[in-house]
């Protein structure tokens, strides 16, 4: 390497060759001989810095030019091209700026000026500097295309924010849009687009947008709360309690972060004591809590929605299917989906409205897009095999059960069935054979519902008797029959003659 070449590579290094007194070489900071630079040599150092992508230190070279030359129109315009290659275009604006009233003439500053300004957002001014630059002679070809921009740009924020101001959000975000195509970081109108988004109820353009901002500038507190309140409505509470203490911690005492955490706490604080009060059993409480949850913001229906599922559900555990269809219905009436129609089947079926439970599911089953094929097709299947069995012998309507009844409540309204139909209990009945077949159905019924096996075939809708559609009647008075000796084997001792009726204690296995 020669030695010219040498000299220049410790030069982009930023060392300088010195020697010293006592006559040995050494190597000396060069920012420690800054001061002693010319502005040209700074100038030509800052070159040197940018040919190797040092953008900070080629920064401080052209400061320390322009501190020795503040009428330099070039020390700025040089800055200017730094921060404008670091996409700092805040202070690449300042710079093109301070160029342009050392040189006021200067075209090419002016026509860069126009398009810096044009890159943060403000056409208006962008036009005022190329009109400038065309009266000073700059030749059309070269201002044209970008003169037309900036009108068109200039025009497009105009039309984009009279629609905001009138509330006219489709027409304000289509506008911004295509004024936004024009810029770079035009962090004023990228906000008030995400503000026009959050109003057409678009969250997700409202958070794509938010996050853009906050990329650029990281202590936005606006856009932090705007965020929390895209994904609030959204239901994504958890992400959003992030956003509102994001923008707490810029400020603590700011009002709309402070609103918008407080609500998400109040709100899920409430769900879950329903929750909680549901799973102990205790359904009408669980139905206030959601309530009351559900109160704090009804149009926030990305929570609303689901809940009022859950309170459906409570209100048929509690056996109070109207109002478990209504409420229901109350889902499909606001936004018909597949969740809605099945919970309203569902509340149909235990209030055996058995044909509207085939129709709701019949509509399930068409619905598109339909994420759950196999679950609606099953819930319609089931729906059909106890319309059926409705207008034949429904067990679980003899035993005054739901379908889902666990053996607990099965063998409870069994024994409570057997007392009260038995005939021992019905002697003085004068319609004793009304008794009798309604003991009868009661065993059958235990017989079948009580038996996993025989359970199931009965909810498929399959014959649970051999020879069922012809031997019905036989069966039934065989049962009868078994039934009643069961009951007189466990009687006691009676009066006899005139001396009062027989007692007899039924023994439930």
């Amino acid at each position: 390497m020669t030695y010219p070449k040498l000299v220049q590579r410790l030069t982009v290094f930023s060392f300088l060759y010195l020697a010293s007194s006592n006559g040995r070489n050494h190597f000396v900071s060069a920012r420690e001989k800054d001061a002693d630079l010319s502005a040209g040599k700074l100038r030509s150092l800052g070159e040197v810095a940018m040919s190797e992508r040092k953008f900070k230190e080629a920064v401080s070279y052209y400061k320390k030019a322009i501190l020795l030359e503040p009428e330099n129109a070039a020390n700025y315009f040089k800055l200017f091209r730094v921060h404008s290659r670091m996409r700092n275009l805040s202070d690449a604006l300042n710079d093109i700026s301070k160029a342009v009233e050392a040189d006021p003439n200067h075209i090419d500053y002016r026509v860069q000026k126009a398009k810096t300004l044009m890159s943060v957002g403000q056409c208006d001014e962008a036009t005022i500097e190329l009109n400038f630059a065309r009266e000073k002679g700059a030749e059309q070809s070269k201002i044209e295309a970008s003169a037309k921009e900036a009108s068109a740009c200039a025009n497009e924020i105009t039309t984009a924010t009279k629609a905001y101001l009138d509330k006219n959000w489709e027409k304000a975000v289509r506008f911004l849009e295509m004024a936004l195509g024009h810029m770079e970081q035009a962090l004023d109108l990228l906000f008030m687009k995400a503000q026009a988004e959050y109003n057409l109820e678009d969250f997700y353009g409202t958070i794509s947008d938010t996050g853009k901002i906050l990329k650029a500038q990281s202590k936005h507190i606006e856009a932090y709360q705007l965020r929390g309140e895209a994904y609030f409505r959204l239901g994504e509470h958890d992400t959003a309690v992030i956003h509102f203490r994001e923008g707490l911690k810029l400020d603590p005492e700011h009002k709309g972060c402070k609103v918008g955490h407080k609500s998400i706490k109040t709100i899920t604080k409430k769900d879950k004591r329903g929750d909680d009060a549901f799973k102990a059993e205790n359904y009408k409480e669980a139905i206030g809590h959601w309530w009351d949850a559900m109160n704090q913001d009804m149009s926030h229906l990305a929570f609303v929605r689901p809940v009022l599922l859950k309170v459906v559900e409570a209100h048929t555990a509690l056996g109070e299917h109207d109002l478990a269809c209504a409420e229901a219905q109350k889902h499909i009436d606001n936004l018909e989906s597949i969740e809605g129609l099945l919970a309203l089947g569902d509340a149909q079926i235990a209030g055996e409205l058995y044909q509207e439970a085939v129709n709701t599911f019949r509509t399930a089953n068409d619905f598109e897009p339909n994420e759950k094929e196999e679950e609606t097709a099953e819930r319609l299947k089931k729906a059909e095999i106890s319309l059926k069995q409705s207008k034949e012998k429904n067990y679980y309507k003899i035993l005054g059960v739901p379908r889902n009844v666990k053996k607990k409540e099965l063998k409870k309204a069994y024994h409570t069935l057997s007392l009260k139909w038995h005939p021992d209990k019905n002697i003085d009945n004068p319609d004793k054979e009304k008794a009798e077949k309604m003991f009868q159905d009661i065993g059958e019924a235990y017989e079948v519902i009580s038996d996993e096996e025989l359970r199931e075939k009965y909810d498929n809708g399959e014959d649970v008797f051999e020879n069922q559609g012809g031997g019905g009647g036989q069966r039934q008075g065989n049962m009868h029959e078994q039934m009643f000796r069961h009951f007189q084997q466990g009687g006691g001792g009676g009066g006899g003659g005139g001396g009062g009726g027989r007692q007899h204690t039924f023994h439930f296995g």
